[in-house]
């Protein structure tokens, strides 16, 4: 054979995080303690900042060189079936302060708020390490100081809980790849690797897991394909291989493979979990927040379609002296912004009075999952203590009237902007 060929639907793809830990310090890594079932387009990218140089006095009328300035991290966390420990993961992060204490006789209650100071002298809110495995497999790959930048959370009719969650990272990556230089003749009839033995419990799996064996040819000095068979289980790996040439003349092989699987190379397992429906979910509007209940207020239920909370925290991820490679070594919240909107039934004037009244009011949303243990169930509360109505527009939807309203979330004095309070089995979160 040529070239190995690997399984690379995207069903088989892998999402670990450093859920309960945060890091210790920017591009220090954390270890993986859950992976995340997340949808099947989640992908984490790193984005390479690489420049051409045409601006340069290059003698030439096209650029010559490519300037590597690194890159960062970029991806989107989708959960259309939004867990609890979905909500604790990402707003946990995203807020950036979790307190957590022991509920019944096996759960835990996390609350979760906006963090006023910084974490050290490098980070507004936590950073997590993050992992993924491409296919089965193409590669796995660590990416260490994720941020969640954004949150956006949708109750919409006829469906489940969802949670998004935009990612920044410093760009400091690693891979579980490796390519190897073999010195060998032009007509060996196989190569041993230097240390490494090749990842996979079968002799089908460690040879997918040889993804191209390459010779420079002596003759022409161009770099050749060359057919390979079987690999061994030893450490260092054998790998058998068609003779490229006859001639006895010492090249060099270049090997391109996985090697032998450890530390967060393997993935941890998930934490299995109810996902919360959009009908569990209550809503009380227009109450007060004394610090553990939610007072007075009227319940909207019926008449909603849609509840839609986002928050921004307009993260800069920065490159500044001390980075030490080629990743950045900052990253602050440059203000976090808030929005809370529902699409309703035109039914009364009471949100739009409260536009014209200008005044403020309180929200309360209560999404709750099965019992955990007899009194304790799976459950996550947001409160916003002090919101005022931004818009009020009304409309028609399927022949009756609607109102679309946007609030303006508030920082309370007592109580700040948005409070978050998740009930499951998880110990911690961005501890």
């Amino acid at each position: 054979m040529t070239r190995s060929i690997r399984n690379f639907l995207a069903t088989h793809n892998l999402l670990a995080v450093s859920a309960r830990q945060r890091e210790a310090a920017m591009n220090t890594e954390q270890e993986l303690d859950t992976t995340m079932l997340v949808d099947l387009n989640t992908v984490l990218n790193y984005q390479a900042v690489k420049t051409p140089n045409r601006e340069e006095l290059t003698g030439k009328e096209e650029a010559d060189r490519l300037h590597d300035f690194g890159g960062k991290v970029a991806g989107t966390l989708t959960f259309s079936r939004a867990q609890p420990q979905h909500f604790a993961f990402l707003l946990g992060y995203g807020l950036g302060e979790v307190q957590t204490a022991p509920a019944g006789a096996g759960g835990f209650r996390h609350t979760i708020g906006p963090r006023s100071g910084e974490v050290d002298a490098a980070r507004s809110n936590p950073s997590f390490t993050a992992a993924m495995r491409f296919g089965r497999q193409v590669m796995k790959r660590r990416f260490a100081s994720c941020f969640i930048d954004q949150v956006r959370v949708d109750f919409a009719r006829d469906g489940w809980a969802k949670i998004t969650g935009t990612v920044k990272g410093s760009g400091k990556v690693a891979d579980n790849t490796r390519v190897e230089d073999v010195t060998a003749a032009f007509n060996a009839a196989s190569l041993t690797l230097a240390a490494n033995g090749v990842a996979g419990a079968s002799a089908a799996e460690r040879l997918s897991n040889v993804q191209a064996v390459r010779v420079l040819n002596p003759a022409t000095q161009a770099w050749e394909e060359a057919a390979y068979q079987a690999v061994s289980a030893a450490a260092p790996a054998v790998i058998s291989m068609t003779p490229p040439g006859s001639g006895e003349t010492v090249s060099t092989y270049r090997v391109y493979y996985l090697p032998t699987e450890s530390g967060w190379m393997n993935l941890p397992s998930r934490v299995e979990e109810p996902p919360l429906k959009v009908s569990q979910l209550q809503v009380t509007v227009g109450g007060r927040w004394d610090g553990s209940a939610f007072q007075g207020g009227y319940p909207l239920s019926t008449e909603l379609r849609t509840v839609t909370w986002t928050l921004k925290n307009n993260l800069a991820v920065e490159s500044t002296p001390g980075a030490g490679g080629n990743y950045a070594n900052r990253a602050f919240r440059t203000g976090r912004e808030q929005s809370l909107k529902f699409d309703k039934d035109f039914r009364d004037f009471l949100l739009a009075q409260n536009l014209k009244d200008n005044d403020t009011l309180g929200i309360y949303l209560k999404a709750t999952g099965p019992e955990i243990e007899p009194g304790l169930n799976y459950q996550v509360e947001l409160v916003f203590p002090r919101v005022a109505v931004l818009g009020a527009t009304v409309k028609v939807y399927q022949r009756r009237l609607g109102e679309e309203v946007e609030f303006a979330v508030l920082e309370d004095d007592t109580y700040g902007s948005v409070a978050a309070y998740v009930q499951n089995q998880v110990s911690s979160y961005a501890a």
